[in-house]
């Protein structure tokens, strides 16, 4: 077996690594743009874009400059000491989405964990909840990570299964629900309410117009904090910088990852203002990687190339051509087709033997390579750099991989 096979790879994960993940299998060593290519030599479009990490498109040359020039240079000091970048990233995200402060992390998790312990020294120091009696309100469905806090609040029994006992504090609603959450606002220990603006993990399911600006006022009725998880929706993924910009609302806590270095590092970041950051003080929180030298260099660029190439506006028109195209797709293995932006998804329908996994499997012959969530639903998330043209030869690709399937 040669070194260069995909198998000899698969091979070696199978034996060496966790089985924590299920892979398409096809084996990726180079990416540019909106393309990768395997270890034969084959190129794909990627229409996953490492869940959304990629908006800017692989190894996008400004973001991957800024990462050699700052490693080079000074890459970890922790935050026992000062850097130079920290305080210009900081300020960056001051000036580009108006909070007082950023706390900086690594992981989209690490974010979600930060925004939940903002939460609850605010319900304590800053609202009078009694000690240890705080509790958030959660959407069922909802997918904000992997740890053992957040399998806590999970409605999925392959993300919770097996992981307890769990953290207690957490209310489950249904989302898109305003009621069901004005009845949950009514326990006066409810400190905050975190949500996905769409949630992508459970399928791509998108809420009513305005569901986030009466959640947002229900919050401010309430006293609660308004939390939005927009590491996947965020950073132009959906038509806009914010996926809450859609309805016009600003949520108490962000919560940012993934884009936020292009795909390049592990950055993530919740921004609050000071009446909420500051109620955590030195020595309660933090990360020995977190606000790094190299992630706020990376994040800059990052950032920078969505506002310079007008990505926000190029997903908008790409995802309504998308979706348009998909629709028209005379196949019955479709159910629906639902997204914003370039947040798509494909519900592909239960009662037929054929499946998502088939399907992808069948587009990764023809040159796609996109992953199923929930066994029955595709996403299709391509990096925001993507042209007409490019998307026009994709969908191509999409249209025959759904009629060589034969329903």
């Amino acid at each position: 077996m040669t070194t260069n096979s995909s198998s000899y790879y698969i091979e070696k994960e199978n034996k060496y690594g966790a089985h924590n993940y299920h892979p398409l299998p096809v084996v990726l060593e180079r990416g540019e743009g909106i393309f990768v290519w395997d270890v034969e030599g084959k190129r794909y479009y990627d229409f996953l874009s490492a869940y959304s990490a990629v908006n800017q498109g692989h190894c996008h040359p400004r973001i991957v400059e800024a990462l050699r020039t700052q490693v080079s240079r000074l890459a970890l000091t922790s935050r026992a000491f000062y850097n130079n970048l920290l305080g210009e990233w900081e300020e960056y995200m001051h000036q580009l989405f108006g909070y007082d402060r950023m706390l900086p992390m690594n992981s989209g998790a690490e974010g979600v964990e930060t925004a939940l312990k903002l939460c609850r020294k605010w319900a304590y120091k800053v609202k009078g909840i009694p000690q240890n009696e705080a509790k958030i309100v959660v959407c069922k469905e909802n997918f904000h990570g992997r740890t053992i806090t957040i399998v806590s609040m999970s409605s999925d029994p392959d993300s919770y299964g097996g992981y307890g006992p769990f953290t207690p504090g957490f209310i489950q609603i249904p989302f898109n629900d305003p009621a069901a959450l004005e009845n949950a606002l009514q326990d006066k220990n409810v400190a905050g309410f975190l949500v996905e603006p769409i949630q992508a993990e459970a399928g791509v399911n998108v809420p009513d117009d305005g569901y986030l600006k009466q959640v947002s006022a229900l919050c401010k009725k309430y006293g609660v904090l308004f939390i939005a998880d927009e590491i996947q929706t965020g950073l132009a993924r959906t038509g806009k910088m914010l996926a809450c910009d859609y309805d016009e609302v600003r949520p108490d806590v962000l919560i940012l990852g993934k884009a936020l270095s292009g795909g390049t590092y592990p950055v993530s970041c919740v921004l609050a203002n000071d009446d909420i950051m500051l109620t955590i003080k030195p020595g309660e929180h933090g990360s020995t990687y977190g606000g790094n030298p190299v992630a706020a260099a990376v994040a800059i660029a990052s950032l920078q190339v969505i506002k310079d190439e007008q990505l926000a506006e190029n997903a908008a028109k790409m995802g309504a051509i998308f979706r348009n195209e998909i629709k028209a797709i005379p196949s019955e293995l479709i159910e629906i087709v639902r997204g914003k932006g370039l947040l798509n998804a494909v519900a592909i329908r239960s009662d037929f033997p054929k499946s998502a996994w088939d399907i992808c499997l069948k587009m990764k012959e023809n040159g796609i390579i996109a992953k199923p969530t929930h066994e029955h639903i595709i996403r299709f998330t391509p990096p925001l750099v993507i042209n007409e043209a490019q998307m026009a030869d994709a969908i191509g690709r999409i249209k025959k991989s759904f009629a060589e399937m034969g329903i």
